[in-house]
């Protein structure tokens, strides 16, 4: 397996192109702010042929290159059906004022779908680039986030510690250490906590996790040391936004 990864724009946003191997069909997902280029030169350097870009879920910082490339390799857009609206209107997620923040950066501030949108849904399983990919839903940083998982064949591990069996793209739900803010417009923090208590709960510590900010990480890690996966965190109580 090929997995390419890159920080893009002024967020540092992860950009993640999967594919089976050089010359092969390629995944292109989550490409933000400032990553077409950096795509592009994957692409070409390992001969791979595109056929979906995939947004995690609708913030600017993951979305921003989606139509560019969309039209450039004329494949479509897989996005979760909650967040689909985001493709068009960014900046309804987004404070306000970064609008303005970002033109005066030299950045668009308009957007339109790609030509093509293909929407997803909790216990979807699509096969893409000769993926089979299983979509979990897990709102709460956004009403249509969501989790990537696919299977994976860990050819062993360097350091001798167990092996991998999957890998989730875990786009803002999950990090390193942490998980994503629900403050940002659209936003729920009482759905971001159901989602880590009952969507996490039920994936396996044998998970790599491939986040959308920071670095690669795995369930057994964040199951031990993520202070959001640990019981005091998770039985707290949360109101829904008034």
């Amino acid at each position: 397996m090929l997995i390419a990864s890159f920080p893009a724009g002024p967020w540092q946003a992860n950009c993640f192109l999967v594919a089976a191997g050089p010359g092969a069909e390629c995944l292109i997902l989550d490409p933000g702010v400032d990553a077409a280029d950096d795509v592009r030169s994957v692409v070409a350097e390992h001969r791979l042929r595109p056929v979906a870009v995939i947004a995690s879920h609708g913030h600017l910082d993951h979305t921003y290159s989606v139509a560019e490339l969309c039209a450039a390799y004329e494949v479509p857009c897989w996005i979760n059906g909650a967040d689909r609206d985001l493709l068009a209107d960014p900046f309804a997620a987004m404070p306000p004022g970064v609008d303005t923040m970002l033109g005066e950066a030299g950045y668009r501030t308009e957007f339109v779908e790609p030509d093509r949108v293909e929407t997803l849904a909790d216990g979807d399983r699509p096969t893409l680039a000769g993926f089979e990919l299983t979509v979990v839903a897990a709102p709460g940083h956004t009403p249509g986030s969501m989790l990537l998982r696919t299977p994976y064949q860990d050819p062993g591990p360097a350091t001798g510690g167990e092996p991998i069996t999957e890998l989730i793209f875990s786009g803002d739900v999950l990090f390193a250490g942490s998980i994503g803010r629900t403050d940002l417009p659209r936003g729920n923090p009482a759905n971001m906590l159901e989602t880590l208590r009952t969507t996490m709960a039920g994936l396996p510590d044998s998970a790599a996790v491939l986040p959308g900010h920071g670095s690669q990480t795995t369930m057994a890690r964040e199951r031990a040391a993520n202070p959001y996966l640990q019981p005091d965190y998770l039985h707290q109580e949360v109101e829904e936004p008034s």
